[in-house]
Formats: C-alpha cells, structure tokens, sequence
C-alpha cells in the first residue's frame, strides 16, 4: 500500500504513472481518492493522474487531533507535491479538496499549472448549517456514520442520482462506503465546520481556473461557484445542467468532458 510520508503523518497515494503531465485530485469530506475512479480512468492515457487520502480520512493515517484544521491539510498537499516532484501540477479539488487548491493556488502558485475548483467555497461554512452539521457529527463520532447516513445522503448527492432506479445498485454502495466510514472521521468533520474563509485573497489567483458545479449540489449551491467565479480574474465557470456535491461520480461523463476541454486548453509545459 503506497504512503508517503510527509510532516508527521502517513497519506495513501496512488499514481497511475505515465509520461503525461501530472494531475492530482483532492476528495471531498467524508471520502477517499477513490471518489475520482471514472476520472482516472478517462484521463490516465493523456495524463499522470495522482489520487490521495486526506489526513485522518480514507486509508491516510489517523490524526489524533480534536480537528484537522484546513492549514494543516494545504500544507499537506504541498507536501505531497513536493515530496513526489510533480510540481508545477493541474490540481482538481473537490469541495474539501478545493479548499486544498485554492490555498495553492494564493500561496504556492508555482507548484500549479492548472486549477480546477469543484463544489467547492472559498466562504466559511454558513451559519445556519453549522448546528445541523455538528449534531451529525456528534452522532458520527459516537455511533458511526451509519445512523445518520439517511440525513448524510441528500446533502453529498443531488437529486437525479438519488432518484434514478437505474443506479440504484452504485448508490448503495455509496451508502455502504458512507456507513463504513471510519469513526475518527469526525476530526476532519470539525475541521470543515470550522474553517476560516479565504474569499479576500482569492484576487491573487493567477493560475488558470475552472470553477465546475452541478445545479443540484445543496451543500455548495451554484451561486457559491458564481462567487468563486467573479472573484478569480479569467477563470471559466461551468454550471452542469445535473450533479450534486459528489458530482464526480454522479456525473462523470459531464464532469470528464468538463474537465477534457479546460485542460486541454491550458498551455503544455515547455520541453527540451
């Protein structure tokens, strides 16, 4: 099992390999790299594509702290990157993950290439969420995820994906790795409840962006990426027409396609 070791913990990595540019994705609470699958599998041939847990998440090891703090988890991240010398990178964060990238992007801008922002907020969590949000937890961290993972469910999917008959077999095994889940999960939880807002620095992003959201996430509704949109000079929005806050794997062929025409768009490195 690959971990890398990096500023005092043990983070689960996977590397398809291959001479492409490297691109790393960042997952969203509650998940693992494995959230992104139909991305890697898209974009493997054209790209080396770099999957990694999150401390204290995924098969990352555990981080016995009351709260994995947002800082600590983009400092993570750079030193992923530069422990695995795959910097400058395009980096896709998702939700979680693009707390990660735009973080990046603000203070270590030359290890990026390209940015892609997915469900994600450069706010604080709204307010009216944070009690409903640490109930939850308290369960989680208590009971396990599987008690409240009926309440858990409609908040990390969209609609169409939880309605659809014909994907009633993957969304169950959504819910099962959802109910799953390790019990520690509840320190990154306080970390996502609690983080500060970077809104005001993201006027020193640089780097090419693509902010990508579905019209059906509830958790980081579309006027969130609008905001992340107006607010990051040149970056290009794309509002999909289905998706909620898992939209990697709701909509994968959207998300792929999305992602296919930005980054081919971004210049290549120079060679030689």
């Amino acid at each position: 099992m690959p971990l890398l070791n990096v500023r005092g913990t043990r983070l689960y990595y996977e590397d398809s390999g291959g001479p492409g540019e490297p691109l790393v994705f960042s997952h969203g609470l509650l998940w693992s790299g494995r959230m992104f699958d139909k991305q890697v599998a898209a974009l493997k041939d054209r790209y080396r594509c770099i999957t990694y847990d999150h401390r204290g998440q995924g098969r990352s090891d555990v981080w016995p702290v009351d709260c994995v703090d947002m800082e600590t988890v983009y400092e993570d991240g750079v030193a992923l990157i530069e422990a695995l010398g795959v910097g400058p990178c395009h980096f896709a964060g998702l939700s979680m993950g693009g707390f990660v990238g735009m973080r990046l992007a603000m203070r270590r801008p030359e290890l990026l290439r390209s940015l892609v922002l997915m469900e994600t907020s450069a706010d604080p969590e709204p307010e009216q969420n944070v009690p409903r949000y640490k109930l939850l937890n308290f369960v989680a961290r208590w009971f396990g995820l599987r008690w409240v993972s009926s309440q858990v469910m409609p908040i990390m999917f969209g609609r169409t994906f939880l309605e659809d008959p014909a994907r009633a077999e993957e969304r169950a095994e959504w819910e099962r790795r959802l109910k799953e889940n390790r019990r520690d999960i509840w320190r990154a939880v306080n970390g996502v409840i609690r983080r500060q807002g970077v809104h005001a620095e993201l006027s020193r992003i640089r780097t090419p962006t693509l902010v990508l959201v579905g019209a059906e996430d509830v958790a980081t509704v579309p006027a969130k990426a609008e905001r992340l949109h107006a607010a990051i000079a040149g970056s290009r929005l794309v509002t999909m027409p289905r998706g909620g806050h898992t939209s990697s794997v709701e909509e994968a062929a959207l998300v792929n396609a999305a992602l296919t025409d930005f980054l081919a768009a971004v210049p290549r490195a120079a060679t030689g």
